[in-house]
C-alpha cells in the first residue's frame, strides 16, 4: 500500500501552498506546516517530509529570489511544477458586515495584489502578516469582529469565515508558479520536456550570449532567465534558466556544449512541463 506523501508547505493548512500541493498531488497528502521556506527545506533535509512545494514566481510580484538560492544551497532536485490561479477574497466572522471593518490583514504579496480595492476605503488599516491562511485562523480564534483577512476560499471554509467580497485581486489573470522539490533526483517515469538549470559565465564580452545561442541552435527555448549576484563577489552572477525542448536529444547536446562555456553548471531538475493555470 502506498504511504501518504508528506509535503512541506510554507504557511498553514488552507494556504496557497497547500492548495498548490493538492493541485499537484491530489487531496491524499499530509501537509507539513512550516513558518518559513528555509524550514520547509530543513524538513526535507531531515526526512521529515518527502517533498517541498515552493513558490518561485508570481505574475504580479515577480520572482521570489531567495528561493532560488535555497534550492541551489540545499542541492534539492526540481521534479515538477504547478501553476495556481490566485483568487483572493475578503473574509470575516459570520455576522460581521463590511461597514464594521477597521482592519484588513494578509501576507504582503497578497496585499499588494489587492491594493487597488482599498484605495476606496482609506479608513481601513492594512496590517501585514506572514501567511494568508494564518490571518483567517487568527480571526476565528480571537473572535475579531473588526478585522477581515485576504485569503483563498479554502481558508474561509476551513476556519468558518464568511466571504464579504469575492475576487478583490487587481489582476484577474494573476497566478503563482510553484516548484515541487525532492531530496534526490529519481526517475518519476514521466516524459521530461522542461529543465531548470543554473550556471556562471566569464567576464568576457558576449559570454552569456554564446551560451544562450548554443540552446537556440538546438531549438531549446528559454522560458525564463533570472540573474542573482554571487554572495560577497562583486560583478559575479548566477544565471537561473528554465528550458523547454521538442527533442531530449537536442537538449542533451546543448547541455554538453554549454558546459564548455560556463562554470558551476548545475541542473536543478528535469521534469514534465505543467503550466495549465
Amino acid at each position: 500500500m502506498e504511504t501518504t506523501k508528506r509535503v512541506a508547505i510554507q504557511g498553514i493548512k488552507a494556504s496557497f501552498h497547500e492548495e498548490a500541493a493538492y493541485k499537484f498531488f491530489g487531496k491524499d497528502i499530509e501537509a507539513v506546516e512550516c513558518n518559513s521556506f528555509k524550514e520547509t527545506c530543513d524538513k526535507l533535509e531531515k526526512n521529515e517530509a518527502d517533498f517541498v512545494v515552493m513558490a518561485i514566481e508570481n505574475s504580479i510580484a515577480g520572482s521570489l529570489l531567495p528561493n532560488y538560492t535555497l534550492i541551489r544551497d540545499y542541492g534539492f532536485s526540481v521534479v515538477g511544477e504547478v501553476y495556481l490561479p490566485i483568487q483572493l477574497h475578503l473574509m470575516a466572522l459570520p455576522g460581521v458586515k463590511f461597514e464594521d471593518i477597521k482592519i484588513v490583514t494578509s501576507h504582503p504579496i497578497a496585499i499588494r495584489q489587492c491594493i487597488d480595492f482599498f484605495y476606496d476605503y482609506p479608513h481601513i488599516k492594512i496590517v501585514e502578516s506572514n501567511d494568508t491562511a494564518a490571518c483567517a485562523k487568527r480571526i476565528q480564534e480571537e473572535k475579531l469582529t473588526d478585522t477581515m483577512a485576504i485569503a483563498n476560499s479554502l481558508a474561509a471554509e476551513l476556519y468558518g469565515l464568511n466571504i464579504l467580497e469575492r475576487r478583490v485581486e487587481s489582476n484577474k489573470k494573476n497566478y503563482t508558479r510553484f516548484l515541487i522539490l525532492k531530496k534526490d533526483k529519481t526517475d518519476e517515469g514521466k516524459k521530461i520536456n522542461k529543465a531548470s538549470i543554473c550556471f556562471q559565465v566569464g567576464h568576457k564580452a558576449g559570454s552569456l550570449a554564446t551560451v544562450l545561442n548554443i540552446f537556440a541552435e538546438q531549438e531549446v527555448s528559454l522560458t525564463k532567465i533570472q540573474s542573482m549576484p554571487v554572495l560577497g563577489k562583486r560583478n559575479e552572477y548566477y544565471f537561473y534558466v528554465d528550458l523547454e525542448w521538442p527533442s531530449t536529444e537536442k537538449y542533451d547536446k546543448a547541455v554538453r556544449k554549454a558546459l564548455k562555456y560556463t562554470s558551476n553548471f548545475n541542473i536543478l531538475g528535469e521534469y514534465q512541463k505543467n503550466d495549465k493555470v
